[in-house]
């Protein structure tokens, strides 16, 4: 492969960590948006990685891809970086530095189409309360940064400034956080005492 202008260092950069994120290449006009330039030039830029060997892209939308090769600069992996939390804690936004303890790598293909990785965070379940439904003390869970939840889901909420992972239900204008094991009750608490953070959307087991 031949060599990288600066600008197109930082654009293959762009576009590799676009993907680890979103799990989805960009469009000639998000790269363009990210660089402050027109969309014409971002499109220069591509046909010039695409010369060079870096890029493949055919005229579909977001259908760019990324040679890999042994002499490549870099590694690209088609994997997202998801922050995982430590302790959520009230005060603070969601992702805060002070709440990323690390970065887990997880593959795109096992998320739920059109979810990207931009808004996701990882969060480690400690005790059983959930074991009925699959989550066991020591899981991972993966969950979609939102503030708002169907009944039924199972979220990451901060009550008490203690953050739970249960399931959303209402009962009598009350929420309850329902446990999936029958050593643990609901509890319950007015609306405006629990601040969900998340929808968990996959799990992740180390065994």
């Amino acid at each position: 492969m031949k060599g990288l202008t600066r600008k197109q260092q930082d654009m293959l950069d762009f576009i590799d960590e676009f993907i680890r994120t979103e799990g989805m290449p960009p469009t000639v006009y998000e790269i363009g948006d990210h660089f402050r330039i027109k969309s014409a030039t971002a499109f220069a830029h591509l046909r010039a990685l695409q010369r060079k060997g870096y890029v493949n892209r055919s005229s579909k939308a977001r259908s760019l891809t990324l040679v890999r090769a042994s002499d490549s600069p870099r590694h690209m992996s088609l994997t997202l970086s998801i922050p995982l939390l430590g302790r959520i804690s009230a005060g603070l936004p969601l992702l805060a530095e002070e709440q990323i303890e690390g970065h887990m790598h997880f593959d795109p293909k096992l998320l739920p189409r059109g979810i990207g990785g931009r808004e996701l965070f990882a969060l480690k379940v400690f005790g059983d309360s959930m074991r009925d439904l699959g989550i066991f003390d020591g899981d991972t869970v993966v969950a979609k940064k939102t503030a708002t939840a169907s009944i039924g889901d199972i979220i990451v909420a901060l009550v008490e400034n203690e953050t739970t992972v249960k399931s959303l239900y209402i009962k009598n204008d009350m929420v309850e956080l329902r446990p999936a094991n029958p050593d643990f009750k609901s509890k319950f608490y007015p609306i405006d005492k629990v601040f969900i953070q998340g929808v968990v959307i996959s799990l992740h087991r180390t065994y």
